[in-house]
């Protein structure tokens, strides 16, 4: 029988020493970078696999599961399992607060969308008056064994897919009584609303890491397994150098991106 996907190059020594799942997940995917398998196509059954490296069929199940954690192929319920679309990546950075973006009466989120001919969707999930993480009272200076912020949670979506959850921080004390414990916080989002508050956005730090997600996360965002996230924790600080408001942003590793245009001081 002849090769559907030759195995790629490795040394005696590394071949007796690697798993035979990996040698078959390692050849799939030479075999996608370099077009062989173009985006859309399906795989080889299982069967087939196992018969053309010699393996148990269950050895060339775990090596189709390797590259679906790898986020290189999706399974198919009674079709088959096929290889993944190039995603292109949702690219947040720094001039997403700038004010110039306002007057397209846009979000950030939904620009971006848009310029990917994309249909953007957000959900506010959740509002509510609760004891903040201890990063984020850290940051706004507030207690964190009470109830001293509004927590506003919202979720992202892009063409019925979900990309992000964003949890927002903002303390009680101002936001009590206002549009800001409303789901439509009105002209120019939350941040109109803190303007009128006096605390208009002059700095941003974002302080950015990579990581597993907890099951909270998997779940809205319907990661599969192996796929990390990003996360941003977003402080705002108005002309007086106060902290005014904390987000974390929580990205789907495999269709975000971050980009950051800085000064060099």
């Amino acid at each position: 029988m002849s090769q559907l996907y030759p195995e790629v190059m490795t040394s005696p020594q590394s071949r007796e020493t690697q798993p035979a799942s990996r040698r078959i997940a390692q050849a799939l995917r030479s075999a996608i970078e370099s077009g062989e398998l173009r985006a859309g196509a399906k795989l080889p059954s299982e069967r087939t696999l196992a018969e053309q490296y010699g393996t148990a069929r269950n050895t060339a199940r775990e090596a189709v599961r390797l590259l679906s954690e790898q986020g290189l192929v999706r399974a198919e319920h009674g079709r088959g399992v096929f290889v993944r679309e190039p995603q292109r990546l949702f690219r947040f950075g720094s001039d997403r607060y700038a004010l110039k973006n306002r007057e397209s009466g846009l979000t950030p989120f939904r620009l971006e969308a848009k310029k990917q001919g994309k249909t953007a969707r957000i959900d506010v999930v959740s509002i509510a008056n609760e004891e903040p993480p201890s990063d984020v009272a850290e940051r706004l200076g507030v207690p964190g064994d009470t109830a001293s912020v509004v927590h506003r949670e919202n979720h992202y979506y892009a063409d019925e897919e979900p990309v992000q959850i964003v949890s927002t921080y903002l303390r009680w004390s101002e936001a009590e009584g206002t549009l800001l414990t409303q789901p439509k916080s009105g002209p120019n989002g939350i941040y109109g609303r803190l303007e009128d508050l006096g605390h208009v956005m002059t700095t941003i730090r974002d302080e950015i890491t990579a990581r597993m997600p907890n099951p909270h996360e998997a779940a809205v965002l319907h990661l599969s397994p192996g796929v990390p996230v990003l996360e941003v924790l977003h402080t705002s600080f108005d002309q007086a150098g106060e902290a005014f408001e904390v987000s974390r942003y929580v990205h789907r590793g495999d269709v975000t991106g971050l980009k950051y245009d800085l000064p060099v001081e």
